[in-house]
């Protein structure tokens, strides 16, 4: 379910899937050297075992946070086979919008690519 600023993800076990529900985070901070940057906080559990992590990504890369966001549900337990964690179209759209006008951004502003690949 989706709130500005805040993505809450639930999945029940059965037919063979993982049970977990994680609440995202997310708002812009200010780096006096890197300038905006989109700050996110996970917060949840993957089968009954709680975790929370924080991270950031930059302006450019910000829209790459559902990637990030599946890498540090797995990291915590969930497995690779049940593919991102954020499955919704509807809600990964809203939240990209969001994160979009947080940011100021617009479409066709340049992305550094090696950063994107790194995961930074």
């Amino acid at each position: 379910m989706f709130a500005p600023g805040h993505l809450h993800l639930t999945n029940l076990p059965g037919l063979g899937q993982q049970e977990f529900a994680i609440d995202l985070f997310y708002e812009v901070r200010q780096d006096p050297k890197e300038g905006a940057l989109m700050h996110f906080r996970m917060v949840g559990e993957i089968d009954a075992k709680p975790f929370e992590e924080e991270f950031e990504l930059r302006r450019d890369t910000a829209y790459n946070f559902a990637s990030v966001a599946t890498r540090v549900a797995a990291k915590h337990g969930l497995h690779p086979q049940f593919g991102p964690v954020v499955r919704s179209h509807k809600d990964f759209d809203a939240m990209f919008e969001d994160i979009r006008e947080k940011l100021n951004a617009h479409p066709g502003e340049p992305v550094d690519l090696d950063r994107l690949l790194r995961g930074d």
